[in-house]
This record gives C-alpha cells, structure tokens and sequence, in this order.
C-alpha cells in the first residue's frame, strides 16, 4: 500500500498528467503568463457551472472574500456576522477592513452557522453576513437568505470548501453553493475540491454593478488602464492556473462523486459505534467532503490522533482554536463570546484522509486500525 496522504494530489495529477502537462506547455509557448485567454474561459466556463453571470478570478480565496466586501462599500466600525467555527481567513479580511466581526455558534450535526444565533446577533450595525459551507456541507441557505432579506443585510457566501455542492430550497429548485448570495467567494488551494497548483481564487456574482467594482478592486481600482477610480489591490489568476482548473472543472462532479463514495465506506464503518459520530448530511445539502470529520466521545481526542500516526495513518483537527479565541481577534471582545457548540467541537473533531483516489485497500486499512485504537 502506498504511503497514505490526506490529499494525494500526485495520484491525482497522473491520471491527467497528459491534458495538464499539454495545457500548461501551450501556456509557456504562448507567453500569455497573465491575463491569458485560459483566464477568460475560464470564467466563462464556471460561471456556466455554477450558474452565475459573472465569476471574477483573483489570487486566492482570502483575496476574493476582501475584495468582496470592499465592494459592498461598507465601512469601519459596520458588523459583518460569521461562525467562529471556520478557517481564520473568514474573519481575518473583516479585521483587516476594520469592520467589527460578530461571532454567532454553529449547529451541532452540520457544523455550519445557527440561524438562531444569527438572529440573535443582528444589530442596526449589521451589514453583512458570511456563511461558511463548511467541509462540503451547505449552510442551510433558505432561512438566512430570509433573514438578510428581512434586515438588508448582505450575504457573502464562503464557498472555498464547497464548491460542486448543491443547496435544495423547500420548493424543490436547486442552486449551487457560491451563487445564492449577493457574491460567492472560493479557493483554488491545491488541496480544494477544485483545487490548482498554486494559489487562486474567484467570486461570483449576479449582479452587473458589483461585478464590475469586484473586477476593478481587484485591478488596482481600474477599469481604463492608469486610470484608477477606487483603491483597490493587485489580485489575479495566472494563466497557467486559468489552465489546470479549466481540466479540473470537467471532472469536479466525478471528484465529488469519488469524495462522497470514500465518505460511504467511512460511514458504513463507523456506523453505531458508540464513541463516533459520523457526519450528518443535511437534507437540503449535497455534500461533496471537502473533509471527513468525525466527533470522538469516550476517548481522547489527541490520543487518538497519535496513534493512528504510529500507524502511517495522518489526520488533522479543523479546527482545534475557534477564531473567538485568537489572540488577534481580543481587541474586538471575542474572547467575552459563549459559542458552547464552537467550544465543544474543538474537543472532539477529527478529520480522516479524505481525497479523489483513496482506495478500498486504504479504506479498510483506515478504518480497521482506528476501530483498533478507539475499541
């Protein structure tokens, strides 16, 4: 058996070594590093995925979620509501456009925001929100979209852990995740679901007007070169990236089809274990498993993780410090926040190896030892 990854992205890469390897040297021969015409298609090519009118590429996904709210026009001292239960890059763009970030918990079997905390949290400051579609799991999207419609509030959907998902609304219509708030904002990390060979990133949006302030922030404020109406910052997609992702789109669906058959085998192991709670897939959500996380009760966390690493098995705790209780965050009062969901899952989560290529061999080895080491 192979030395086990929780991405495997060199296994990936050879079973389409040849398209890539081609795409990237038509780049190289062509010279177009920036802004090349694999940029454009692109965009064009996800926006028809995703079933958008605009997707905007820029450097990587904290870039897109800046430029996001940049766009919106909101200023210091505005509310932006998020979970704590999230990468650090969600709140650290809020911080750095000195708007006040608001913490609401998240809900025990989705992990995602808890619309009552939302609720609970919206003030005459609130000016947006941002929902994290966590680990490949949809935030719950038709009650908050309510609720941001009900208090003018913008929504900026954090979708660099789900795209591929898809969010099923009561009425039977469906949209992807990233195209049901004013903007949607993804990564392209290499270790993503749609993932490049670098940095990369992209928003998406229907709107006419905010496409075009999210393309000139992320232009240095231009539309007409040298002639800059807003500030903004430089933040693109290189061509050559433009041109790995557009291979990897075609085949998103069949990775999350892979990622959600690797999650089966997990769930079909652990089912009723006693000290595992597997994760819950929401009705409404199609989840794609960025990340197979699990809750351990009854054995310690840490312990275990040590373990399955004295068996060439890696795993890795997302998160194991909520962003109320970073240290960068105190001057906003985060550390006065109760999140007891937040708090609890920092204990207890786990993620598993969890890529396009496991194989059943690496499954069963997986799941064999950790039943081992938990009893």
């Amino acid at each position: 058996m192979q030395h086990l990854q929780m991405v495997d992205l060199k296994r990936q890469y050879q079973n389409i070594k040849a398209e890539v390897d081609t795409a990237i040297q038509h780049v190289i021969e062509s010279a177009a590093f920036i802004g090349g015409p694999d940029v454009q298609s692109f965009s064009t090519e996800l926006a028809q995925y995703l079933g958008v009118k605009h997707v905007i590429p820029c450097a990587n996904g904290t870039d897109a979620l800046q430029i996001a709210l940049m766009a919106l026009g909101l200023k210091p001292g505005d509310e932006v509501i998020t979970p704590s239960y999230t990468y650090i890059a969600t709140v650290e763009v809020v911080a750095l456009l000195r708007l006040t970030p608001v913490f609401v918990d998240v809900d025990p079997d989705t992990y995602t925001m808890n619309m009552d905390s939302v609720k609970k949290a919206i003030t005459s400051k609130t000016k947006a929100i941002i929902p994290v579609h966590l680990y490949g799991q949809s935030v719950n999207m038709e009650p908050l979209l309510a609720i941001a419609k009900e208090h003018n509030i913008a929504v900026v959907e954090d979708n660099a852990q789900a795209i591929g998902s898809t969010y099923t609304f009561s009425n039977g219509s469906t949209a992807k995740t990233g195209a049901m708030g004013v903007i949607g904002c993804t990564s392209f990390f290499p270790s993503k679901n749609l993932g490049g060979y670098g940095d990369g990133g992209a928003m998406f949006t229907n709107d006419d007007e905010l496409a075009a302030k999210l393309k000139m922030i992320a232009n240095h404020g231009q539309q007409v070169r040298y002639y800059h109406e807003m500030v903004g910052c430089n933040s693109r997609l290189d061509t050559i990236q433009a041109a790995i992702l557009r291979i990897k789109l075609r085949k998103l669906d069949e990775y999350c089809y892979a990622r959600r058959k690797a999650a089966d085998y997990y769930d079909k192991a652990f089912k009723n274990h006693p000290k595992i709670t597997t994760p819950y897939r929401a009705p409404y959500s199609y989840h794609v498993f960025h990340q197979y996380t699990l809750q351990i009760d009854g054995f310690d966390r840490d312990v275990l993780q040590q373990k399955l690493a004295e068996r060439n098995i890696p795993s890795m705790i997302y998160y194991p410090v909520p962003c109320h209780k970073q240290n960068m965050l105190k001057e906003f009062g985060s550390a006065n926040y109760v999140l007891p969901v937040t708090d609890m899952l920092q204990d207890k989560v786990i993620s598993l190896p969890m890529h396009t290529e496991l194989t059943e061999e690496e499954l069963e080895y997986i799941t064999k030892n950790l039943l081992e080491i938990i009893g």
